[in-house]
């Protein structure tokens, strides 16, 4: 292997495990799934919760690692962002956001929006599953120059 391909390789992981890092701290710490003293939730962490942080961390993390070769390809940073912010929206207390307590009140929170959240997080992870797909097949290189996440 030479110098390029060692290059690529370690900056491929790099962004993998960067990516991984900050998406996995967006979602998990303003929603408390991972617990911290500046954030409080009213209803406990559901035990879906932590796999969907999980899967969206692993998920940002490949798209991320997957190297375009020879140009900067932002492909699928729409998708990435809009699975981001759904699975925010999956894995938050349902009384913690506003937008849904202003529209439905603690009731309909609880009994209407509560159900509806773990649907929001299999479509979340669908399109992170999509930006992750479409970054692998519109990247442009080959397999010996350059693989996702520089294996």
């Amino acid at each position: 292997m030479d110098d390029a391909q060692v290059q690529t390789w370690s900056w491929s992981w790099t962004r993998a495990v960067t990516g991984a890092v900050l998406s996995a701290a967006v979602v998990g710490v303003p929603t408390d799934v991972i617990d911290n003293s500046m954030f409080t939730r009213m209803t406990p962490v559901r035990w879906w919760e932590p796999p969907v942080l999980l899967f969206t961390a692993v998920l940002t993390a490949v798209w991320a690692g997957i190297r375009s070769c020879g140009q900067q390809d932002g492909s699928g940073s729409v998708r990435v962002c809009g699975g981001s912010l759904l699975s925010a929206l999956a894995v938050g207390c349902p009384v913690c956001n506003k937008i849904v307590m202003a529209l439905l009140g603690v009731s309909g929170a609880l009994g209407v929006w509560a159900p509806l959240q773990p649907l929001l997080a299999l479509a979340s992870l669908a399109v992170l599953a999509t930006a992750v797909a479409v970054r692998w097949r519109r990247r442009e290189c080959t397999a010996v120059a350059c693989s996702p996440i520089g294996a």
